[in-house]
């Protein structure tokens, strides 16, 4: 229950549940009201029906809430880093770090030995100042939180019952586009509490996730109807493998693992051992009964033989590993198996037709009339080699062909092409990628735009936009809708669809989606990262930021504590209380502004070995009040000064850029953006430009909003009482529900 707390803390929302004990109360009781004073505090106020109801239920509602509130904001960690009153710089120096390593490798008696072994010389390092080592960053000291409520916007959460859960769970089941962190692990939970709607599920993503609850019921039969190629099925099993809902290749997996394992120190780079460590994590066993499982799900596909073979083609290494691993050769010599047996006969021997050979057989060829005809029966394999085609066969013949299929085409893609043309039909622009299972990375433009003048690429760029939107507004056209007016909230001009660039962490304080823009409230912001959570030992994350100007760049991170504009906590390396360590770095606006920054980036790096580990939680803290740092411990966190936080679930990679602070505009833009590379250091200030491109040309809910509003005739409403139809920041709170929006 105390789990359903916490999701609905996500939507800014409480859920009270219909079978709680309500108790009849006519006047606020104490105990309710020293509820709302700690959730005041924590940065939470309550609307006025959730208030009187929760002031009828029990004291254990009130218990489990609380707990949720604490869960949530992080209350109960240990939110001490290594310097006290850390905003004043201790003024340490490379000199202090040198005779400290001469004095503990001599074992001097002329200083102060420390727990964790080294002498701190006399008029070294202040250690009156420190909560642990100033020379290998060990954190002797745990803290707690002095001042909570500073922060001057509350989150006012709403009431929330068993039918709004429903309706949210469905909402998830049915999203148009690919869940983000947040979202999957939601859904995970609700499955557990709510049955399963009878809804059509698009993505394959979210598939798994209702496949895997099924599966771990004990109820793997129920899920035939849900596999329509054999690729859904791989889909679920490397899921279950590894964690990830798309099929990242084995190969992709190791060479991440041994990237990720070098180190600048001799004693951490060991990439072959950790090489071999994910080798045999990676290795396949399986039971019978889970062989027999998966034997079914291949025979009982809506496919023929030849037809389940050509998709397994392209993962045809993979298959080979899995079939051996589960044992489908001794099933199929079943007589229910037929199927099956007829696949593996076909495939092993390769006697089936690949559609992609074909198509790239004509291309080659540059046979426009047969490759065009062949992707035509493939829509969206069409559109999203659509570009590259319109340079290999022309534009005219390309979106001619694919105009024919453009009522098939899956209304994201239609977005997706209209947001990219700009960028990938510019000879001159560095475009933003990110493979499967790697880091972010720009590459050049395409070669093929060499051959075509300004002009030509101009009309390329007009012609799919009048062909995306004329598509988008048929549809909305062709839906029947009784309104005659429309509110559309400014702010939603600000947040983009949720299309691509899905978000792998989770926000349990506030959703939003990559690219939203938080402004600025006061002259300071303030980044913070704790991490170590049931752990014991050399466990070192650093927290940096990338402060860019005209024509140099400046970092504020381990290396540098006090550039112009900006103060970091210092360097935790080793943890040693369970509950974590954190680390602070605070911005200056009006400082750096003037010193002439452009832009700080906010990134978090694992220095140790491996990747940035799970229950990482980063973000930032923003008010137009002076923030507490307390001179006793260092601590300076406050949830009610979170404006935005995220918790790392999974990630491959060693560098994570989790925010851009724009200084012309006062504005935070969160994205997330892994990096390689064991310091922020190593952060390409080009490929944040390249993706802050990238984000900006995505399409905002508003702007989607205005082409349904001129395709149905809307008219637009300046306030919310007049208008029939309302879009506001509460209902885009559940980004799944904005998705339906997008028509297919």
């Amino acid at each position: 229950m105390k789990k359903l707390f916490e999701i609905g803390l996500r939507q800014q929302a409480l859920f009270i549940p219909q079978a709680a004990e309500i108790l009849p109360q006519k006047e606020l009781s104490a105990e309710t009201a020293a509820l709302v004073a700690y959730a005041i505090k924590l940065g939470y106020t309550f609307e006025e029906n959730l208030l009187h109801l929760l002031n009828a239920t029990s004291a254990a509602i009130h218990a489990d809430i609380l707990d949720a509130l604490e869960n949530v904001t992080g209350v109960k960690k240990n939110w001490t880093p290594l310097v006290k009153g850390w905003n004043i710089p201790t003024q340490e120096t490379a000199l202090d770090h040198f005779f400290t390593w001469f004095a503990s490798l001599l074992k001097s008696k002329n200083g102060t030995t420390l727990e964790c072994g080294h002498v701190i010389p006399a008029e070294t390092f202040p250690l009156q100042r420190y909560n642990g080592c100033p020379f290998c960053g060990t954190l002797f000291e745990s803290g707690e939180i002095e001042v909570m409520g500073q922060g001057t916007k509350l989150k006012t959460l709403v009431l929330w019952q068993e039918a709004d859960f429903r309706a949210f769970m469905q909402d998830l089941l049915t999203s148009k586009t690919a869940l983000d962190g947040t979202q999957v692990d939601s859904l995970k939970t609700l499955l557990k509490f709510f049955p399963i709607p009878d809804v059509k599920i698009e993505i394959k993503e979210t598939l798994m996730t209702l496949i895997d609850h099924f599966v771990g019921i004990n109820e793997a039969e129920k899920v035939q109807g849900y596999f329509k190629n054999p690729n859904d099925i791989l889909r679920y099993l490397w899921f279950k493998k590894t964690g990830f809902l798309q099929v990242i290749a084995p190969k992709t997996l190791m060479k991440q693992a041994a990237k990720a394992n070098v180190s600048f120190h001799r004693g951490q780079h060991n990439p072959q051992a950790a090489l071999n460590a994910k080798q045999a994590e990676l290795k396949l066993k399986y039971s019978r009964k889970e062989g027999l499982m998966v034997a079914n799900w291949l025979n009982g596909l809506p496919l023929s033989a030849e037809q389940i073979c050509e998709q397994m083609h392209p993962k045809r290494e993979m298959w080979i590993r899995f079939i051996r691993a589960l044992r489908l050769a001794e099933y199929a010599k079943r007589k229910d198996m037929g199927k099956l047996q007829a696949v593996l006969d076909l495939l092993y021997h390769k006697a089936y037709p690949v559609w992609e050979g074909s198509v790239q057989h004509y291309r080659l060829k540059a046979d426009a009339t047969q490759t065009l005809n062949l992707l035509k029966q493939r829509p969206g394999l069409f559109a999203r080699s659509l570009f590259a085609n319109m340079l290999w066969f022309g534009a005219e013949d390309t979106l001619a062909a694919f105009s024919t299929v453009l009522d098939q085409v899956p209304a994201r893609l239609l977005f997706t092409l209209n947001m990219y043309a700009d960028t990938y039909f510019d000879r001159n622009q560095q475009r933003i990628v990110k493979p499967l299972g790697g880091k972010a990375k720009r590459i050049g433009a395409h070669p093929l735009l060499q051959i075509y003048n300004d002009e030509a690429l101009d009309a390329m760029k007009k012609g799919v936009a009048a062909l995306c939107i004329t598509a988008m507004k048929k549809r909305f056209s062709g839906q029947n809708n009784p309104h005659k007016s429309i509110f559309i909230d400014s702010q939603l001009f600000q947040i983009p669809v949720a299309i691509g660039d899905r978000s792998e962490t989770v926000q349990d304080v506030s959703g939003a989606l990559q690219g939203t823009r938080f402004l600025v409230e006061g002259d300071k912001i303030r980044l913070f990262m704790q991490w170590g959570v049931g752990f014991k030992g050399h466990f070192d994350m650093d927290l940096s930021a990338q402060i860019v100007y005209d024509n140099h760049i400046e970092y504020c991170s381990y290396s540098n504590l006090s550039p112009v504009g900006c103060q970091h906590s210092g360097d935790v390396q080793y943890v040693t209380h369970k509950s974590g360590a954190a680390e602070y770095i605070e911005i200056d606006l009006p400082v750096l502004a003037k010193a002439g920054a452009k832009y700080v980036s906010f990134t978090c790096n694992a220095y140790s070995g491996g990747g940035i580990t799970s229950a990482t939680v980063l973000g930032w803290m923003n008010t137009n009040q002076p923030m507490h740092i307390s001179k006793k411990t260092g601590v300076a966190y406050d949830p009610s000064c979170v404006q935005h936080q995220v918790r790392v679930t999974q990630l491959l990679s060693r560098g994570l850029v989790f925010g851009v602070l724009d200084l012309e505009s006062w504005e935070i833009i969160w994205l997330e953006m892994p990096f390689g590379g064991q310091t922020a250091m190593t952060l390409d200030a080009n490929g944040i430009s390249a993706y802050l491109k990238k984000l900006k040309a995505k399409l905002t809910i508003g702007e989607l909003l205005k082409v349904k509003a001129e395709a149905q005739n809307l008219i637009l409403m300046d306030n919310s009482i007049d208008a029939d139809e309302v879009y506001d920041m509460a209902w885009a709170r559940n980004s799944a529900a904005v998705t339906k929006l997008l028509i297919d």
